[in-house]
């Protein structure tokens, strides 16, 4: 996937511009573009509140306080979630600072600058300031890693 922005994008009768997208790399055609060419995903989503209708396929969509928050456009090509009690790196994508920085899968993330709370949501802010380095330390097998990531912007 390649991370990208789109331009404008309209949802009923919103509208935004410059918004955040994640676009497949897909070759093969398996995501079946170009009906199915990317994600949006919770950086446009957060911004309202959500009722699925499952049963007559309907999607109703509230704003809430978070409409008119700016986007994030912090890219450290590391991706993590809180799994068995712990912070752990899922993905690094190839050529990202995360990946320069020498992130691995499975990596489990012990801290933040200094902050030791193992709150997710607290981490996800840290990582949100584009043009800084970031102290992360991590726990690779049995042996703890200080690692140093350049939190770049994709703008």
């Amino acid at each position: 996937m390649h991370i990208t922005t789109m331009k404008e994008l309209h949802i009923g009768n919103y509208s935004f511009k410059n918004v955040p997208a994640l676009m497949f790399d897909d070759i093969s055609n398996i995501t079946n573009y170009p009906f199915a060419g990317g994600i949006i995903g919770n950086e446009l989503l957060r911004r309202f509140n959500i009722v699925l209708n499952y049963p007559a396929q309907e999607i109703f969509l509230s704003p809430n306080q978070h409409l008119h928050d700016p986007f994030d456009y912090s890219y450290t090509g590391l991706s993590f979630y809180y799994l068995d009690g712990k912070i752990q790196v899922t993905n690094v994508i190839s050529g990202s600072p995360a990946d320069k920085a020498g992130f691995k899968a499975g990596d489990v993330i012990i801290s933040v600058e200094n902050n030791f709370s193992g709150n997710i949501q607290e981490y996800i802010q840290q990582l949100k300031n584009p043009g800084t380095h970031v102290r992360i330390i991590i726990m690779r097998g049995h042996e703890l890693l200080v690692k140093y990531l350049r939190i770049k912007s994709f703008l």
